[in-house]
This record gives C-alpha cells, sequence and structure tokens, in this order.
C-alpha cells in the first residue's frame, strides 16, 4: 500500500502559478493508493473560483474521493445563490471508501493574527487485503505551539474513541422496512493513519505527544496504543528531512503496531507544483 500526504496550497506553487494538472499530475507520478491533500476549497476569487475537489477528482477520476470543508462560507451570487467558499482536506482513494466523517479542531480566536478554522477528514477505505484502515487528512494550526497542542489532543481523542463508536451506522433498527440498514454495516477499524501537515518540527512538544516523548538514552518512549512516524520507521532520523520552509512539517503517522509493516518514506522535492513537498510511504497492510 503506497501513502502520500501533500498540502497543495491551494493550487498554487513554489513559482506562484496556479496549476491543479501538475498538481495532478505529480499524484500519479507516485502511483499512490490513498492520498490526503490540504488546502482545498472551493469558489475563492483568488484561485478563479474553481471547485478544487471536483476538478482534482475529474483528473484523478479512477479514485473514489470525500472533501471535508472546515472554513465554509456564504458565497451566493444571483446566479448561484446558495454557492459556498470554502477551504478543508480531501482523501482519494483507489479502492471503495466505506464512510466519511469530517471533525472540526479547537480553533483559537485571535483579536488581529489570521486564524481559520481547521479540522480533521476521516475515510475508512475498504482495502484488497480485506480489512479496513481509518484515514485522516489533516492540517493543525499554523499559529504556536500554544494553538496546535489543543488540536492535537482532540485528534487523539477522535481517535481514541472511533472503534467504540462503531461504524457511521451500527447494530439494527427495530423496523427493517425503514431502510436505515441499508447496505452491509460500515466498519470502524482500530488501525488508523494521520496524515498532514502538522506545522509542528520533531523538536516541538506537539509532535512529543503524538509520537511519545524522548526519554535519554533511551529514545522514544511510544505507547503501544499510540502512533509512529513512518519517516523515522522507515529508518530515517527524525531531525532529518525538510517538506516546507527548511523544516519537516509534514507527516505520516500510523498505529504504533503497524512500526515494522513501514517499508519506505520519502519526500518529493522534486516538483515546485505546491510550497510543500508530498510525503510518500509504502506500507504492507
Amino acid at each position: 500500500m503506497r501513502l502520500l500526504t501533500w498540502n497543495v496550497h491551494y493550487g498554487f506553487g513554489a513559482d506562484g502559478r496556479f496549476d491543479l494538472d501538475r498538481i495532478a499530475h505529480r499524484i500519479r507520478h507516485h502511483d499512490p493508493d490513498i492520498v490526503a491533500l490540504q488546502e482545498v476549497e472551493r469558489f475563492w476569487k483568488r484561485s478563479f473560483e474553481t471547485d478544487q475537489p471536483a476538478e482534482l477528482a475529474r483528473r484523478l477520476s479512477d479514485y473514489y474521493w470525500v472533501y471535508g470543508p472546515n472554513l465554509d462560507m456564504h458565497a451566493g451570487t444571483p446566479e448561484r445563490p446558495n454557492r459556498r467558499r470554502q477551504f478543508g482536506n480531501m482523501i482519494l482513494s483507489r479502492w471503495p471508501i466505506l464512510s466519511s466523517r469530517n471533525f472540526p479542531l479547537p480553533k483559537f480566536g485571535t483579536l488581529t493574527q489570521h486564524s481559520i478554522q481547521q479540522g480533521a477528514l476521516e475515510a475508512v477505505v475498504r482495502t484488497p487485503s480485506g480489512r479496513p484502515l481509518r484515514v485522516y487528512s489533516t492540517h493543525l494550526s499554523h499559529l504556536s505551539a500554544h494553538t496546535r497542542l489543543p488540536q492535537i489532543e482532540a485528534l487523539l481523542a477522535i481517535h481514541r474513541r472511533a472503534f467504540a463508536e462503531g461504524g457511521a451506522w451500527c447494530g439494527g433498527h427495530p423496523d427493517p422496512r425503514a431502510g436505515w440498514t441499508e447496505g452491509e454495516m460500515p466498519p470502524m477499524p482500530r488501525e488508523a493513519v494521520i496524515m498532514g501537515d502538522l506545522n509542528c518540527t520533531p523538536d516541538s512538544e506537539e509532535y512529543d505527544r503524538l509520537v511519545g516523548p524522548m526519554a535519554a538514552p533511551y529514545g522514544r518512549l511510544v505507547n503501544r496504543d499510540g502512533f509512529v512516524d513512518c519517516w523515522v520507521a522507515a529508518g530515517h532520523d527524525e531531525r532529518e528531512g525538510v517538506t516546507c520552509d527548511g523544516k519537516r512539517i509534514d507527516y505520516v503517522l500510523v498505529s504504533a503496531w503497524l512500526f515494522d509493516r513501514v517499508r519506505a518514506a520519502r519526500i518529493d522535492s522534486g516538483t515546485d507544483a505546491s510550497d510543500h513537498w508530498p510525503v510518500v510511504v509504502d506500507l504492507d497492510y
């Protein structure tokens, strides 16, 4: 299984050029099975009022997809009164997405600094192995550790309770004719992947909270029910690597017990289609 995460900067490259074609082309270059995208938007003037989820889905038409807007505002016109201006996360999958949920994350209400609503998009994917996989595409605050840590706590809480909550629907219904149990009951697996622009570096408190604290001379104290950084599990030093502005802030994290199934991780520094570089991980699952 190949995973890819990428903050696509609402279609604008490091060269300042808007081009969804080269984003789609670069994604295809890596031939991923599951893709997590951040900073995907709909109907903004700055990006020529494009419906980016629809446009990317059209260019990657052999993938299933879901979109989770977090910033969602009125952008109606006389011709299209119900149009919304949106900004959020997207997940594409080579295999069916059985269910999806979108979670807002805590927002810090600033007085003058730019602060937007952010969130985590969840997708439960049916994989060829027969084992479903829970995937999150998320984008955390750029402001400070103070604004990111509550978001991380919320994200970890979402993960911890997901399995106990069950699928998008579970159990039965007293009246089968009501249609509530149409189709198969969707699963909610324990196994999860968190992908996205987390806006923190490996020497940060946020990183410690996600993958465990550093304890010299023993290394990372990764909890058995926590997450591992695939970049490290693949054999890289956690202090190495760059994904944006000279830092590694984009990650693929997997359930800790999957650490020995990570086969490779790389950062695609060969594209200027965004101000971030994609992270690609190969995982046996």
